[in-house]
């Protein structure tokens, strides 16, 4: 949504941005009372930042499907309230946001699960000891039986951020990366609609492709889109 990001209070004369503190109440006084001092600006960047230490100390006391709902939930009002336009400006899709879309899925298959292997167990927890670094197992430590975790979320990411591509291009159009973004929701809604049940390397590819988009369109990058429009060219979906 466009929004006049930089305030100034209607209270005690305060002025403070939006972009930075996610919040249209005075930083000094607390008054809801403010006003917008520039034009309106897109922005979907929220203020939300991830930290999971507090569950991973419940590992010990608590039954894994209780930490596993419970990191499900953290990570679910993180990806509620993060997006990539900060100030029309944007942002590139980060690991950290990655490793918490799987890690919030990964949470509610292990939480709901009636027998876990070892190898399910294992993935879950590292992914709890790294979500909010950015850290994640690499394809091929995913589990046969959760890549459909790892399939859905690079999908539901790619999806997130290509609406917020969308957005930046109102502003910034580019009628070569528009084509691009729409033959590759074609991909991600046939990954969403098997489930995520592809391999980890289809998942992967298309997390990258995404990201060159969005640094040919951030950083007027002619490389990164060609090496996106290649990359798209060849992609197929391996089942």
């Amino acid at each position: 949504m466009k929004i006049r990001g930089e305030r100034e209070c209607q209270e005690c004369g305060t002025r403070w941005s939006y972009y930075e503190t996610g919040s249209v109440v005075c930083p000094d006084c607390g008054s809801m009372r403010s006003v917008g001092l520039d034009d309106p600006t897109e922005h979907t960047a929220g203020s939300a930042e991830l930290d999971l230490t507090e569950i991973r100390g419940l590992v010990d006391d608590q039954p894994l499907a209780d930490v596993a709902e419970a990191a499900a939930e953290r990570c679910r009002e993180y990806l509620r309230r993060s997006g990539f336009v900060s100030g029309g400006e944007l942002r590139p899709l980060d690991d950290t946001y990655l490793a918490a879309a799987e890690l919030r899925l990964a949470g509610e298959a292990v939480a709901r699960a009636m027998r876990l292997s070892d190898d399910e167990g294992y993935y879950f927890l590292e992914l709890l000891r790294g979500a909010d670094a950015g850290e994640r197992p690499p394809a091929d430590a995913v589990p046969e039986s959760m890549r459909t975790v790892r399939g859905l979320a690079y999908a539901r990411a790619v999806d997130a951020y290509r609406s917020d591509l969308r957005r930046y291009l109102d502003d910034n159009p580019d009628e070569t990366v528009g084509s691009l973004l729409a033959t590759l929701r074609d991909h991600q809604k046939r990954i969403e609609a098997l489930d995520g049940d592809v391999s980890p390397r289809s998942a992967g590819e298309l997390v990258y492709i995404v990201r060159a988009i969005g640094r040919a369109l951030a950083d007027d990058d002619e490389t990164a889109l060609a090496e996106a429009q290649r990359r798209l060219d060849g992609f197929e979906v391996d089942l």
